[in-house]
């Protein structure tokens, strides 16, 4: 009976001085390197990556305004190439604060500037030409 208690008092302590120790990281026997990233341990190891957010960019361009709607928040523009998104002319909706929309008239011509963010950009800056 004094031996189960021996080594269950023996077994907790080693448990609790355990406790107190990090992890270390394998090494790989043949080549003496650490071992790879999903083999980590402690705080890092568990942590999730956030996704990236795509970058914005800015960009100006000139066109021709086709259409405005307000309900959507959108105006419709043909538009030159614009070289800091890589496109060719085309006509093409963008977002745009109820100020830029209120400013600007269907026929109007008009540079303009834009946020970029992925394939889709935003309308931050309008004046007729």
């Amino acid at each position: 009976m004094n031996y189960a208690r021996l080594t269950i008092a023996l077994g907790l302590a080693a448990l609790t001085a355990a406790c107190g120790k990090k992890a270390e990281t394998p090494v790989a026997a043949e080549t003496n390197q650490a071992a790879p990233a999903a083999a980590m341990s402690g705080d890092m190891g568990n942590m999730a990556m956030a996704p990236s957010a795509p970058a914005q960019i800015m960009a100006k361009g000139h066109g021709t305004v086709t259409a405005i709607d307000k309900a959507a928040g959108t105006i419709t523009l043909d538009h030159g190439p614009i070289p800091e998104a890589k496109w060719p002319a085309m006509t093409m909706a963008f977002k745009a604060a109820p100020a830029i929309t209120d400013a600007a008239k269907v026929g109007d011509n008009v540079d303009f500037d834009l946020t970029l963010t992925g394939n889709t950009g935003e309308v931050t800056a309008i004046s007729k030409k």
